[in-house]
């Protein structure tokens, strides 16, 4: 995190900031000559919205694998069907997973084990958080909260050695491509005490600032995650699409009707299209090397994180949140995975 980006920071956080990254920088067009022909893609929550743009963009390039995964197989047919008539040369597969269930992950961890390569992978998959507190029984995380972050950090971490393990010589490393939020820039996490025990408590939760949150974790995780993992291994990083129109995150659950109407109408005149949004995926995952390894992607450049991570109290919090998370995905070994991935 240098600090250039340091000083560029309390900026990112403003409203002001927020116009300019929808209004006034462009989207930039993946270079001249960008071939993904032989390569293979998996897209999660990829049924529809950004997700599937993603996966549409990859095969305009000449992708010859994409794999949606999903959690609906019918909606994830009915998407690789639209897509294999656009692109009948390419294969396009569904895969389930389920992001609330560990079995479902584990699943699907083992399930990528079979392909020959995999050249990148772009986590979109999350959600918006329902109307009333609501856990996940099994883990007794709140549900967004256990999509957006516990079971994302879980995915990203057991995908890593089967990433390395799928290089190609020759070729780029494989890139691991989490999808944030820059609304994360305007929430904060308590700083005494544990991090995780926060999001899972009923008291004061709302669905947009649990979202928020969760979004915020992934920016101490990613950039935890980074130093441990080699770049010439994996590249891991962040993409944020900004706020588009026209995907399935329409409102928060908990909104009046009247709030609904407002946002709704807010994101019509100053949201992105959704094939702007995706593009920054496809920015981060493709066009984006070792140099955004750790890094925070968006307006289809490296940026500035939330100003909280250049402070010491921010350091503080990435180390407890890396030994909380660590203790609660204990079960799958995840620990051991990243000494592995040291040697």
């Amino acid at each position: 995190m240098s600090s250039q980006l340091a000083n560029e920071a309390p900026f990112e956080e403003s409203v002001l900031a927020f116009f300019y990254r929808q209004w006034l920088v462009r989207r930039k067009p993946v270079p001249a000559g960008t071939d993904l022909s032989s390569q293979v893609a998996i897209v999660t929550g990829s049924n529809s919205g950004l997700g599937l743009e993603a996966g549409r963009q990859l095969l305009q390039l000449g992708l010859s694998h994409l794999i949606l995964a999903v959690r609906s197989q019918s909606r994830g047919d009915k998407a690789a069907e639209g897509l294999r008539k656009e692109f009948p040369n390419a294969d396009v597969s569904v895969w389930l997973l389920d992001m609330s269930s560990y079995d479902s992950i584990t699943t699907f961890v083992e399930r990528c084990k079979s392909l020959p390569k995999i050249n990148m992978v772009i986590l979109n998959a999350g959600l918006k958080g329902a109307a009333v507190f609501t856990t996940v029984e099994s883990t007794g995380h709140e549900y967004s909260f256990q999509v957006n972050y516990i079971s994302t950090a879980l995915l990203t971490i057991l995908l890593l050695p089967v990433l390395k393990s799928k290089r190609v010589a020759e070729s780029k490393q494989p890139t691991l491509t989490v999808v944030t939020s820059d609304s994360a820039f305007w929430t904060s996490i308590e700083t005494p005490g544990p991090i995780l025990a926060q999001l899972d408590k009923a008291e004061d939760y709302t669905a947009m600032s649990w979202y928020q949150k969760a979004k915020l974790l992934q920016y101490f995780f990613i950039s935890k995650l980074a130093a441990e993992v080699n770049s010439d291994d994996v590249i891991v990083n962040l993409a944020n699409p900004g706020l588009c129109r026209g995907t399935a995150f329409e409102n928060a659950g908990d909104w009046s009707v009247i709030t609904t109407l407002m946002f709704d109408t807010f994101k019509r005149m100053n949201g992105r299209s959704v094939a702007t949004g995706a593009s920054t995926y496809v920015d981060a995952a493709v066009v984006k090397g070792v140099e955004s390894h750790g890094s925070y992607v968006s307006e289809w450049a490296i940026r500035p994180y939330p100003k909280i991570l250049y402070t010491d109290v921010g350091a503080q919090i990435r180390e407890r949140l890396w030994e909380e998370t660590m203790e609660d995905l204990s079960f799958a070994g995840v620990s051991k995975v990243i000494e592995q991935l040291k040697r």
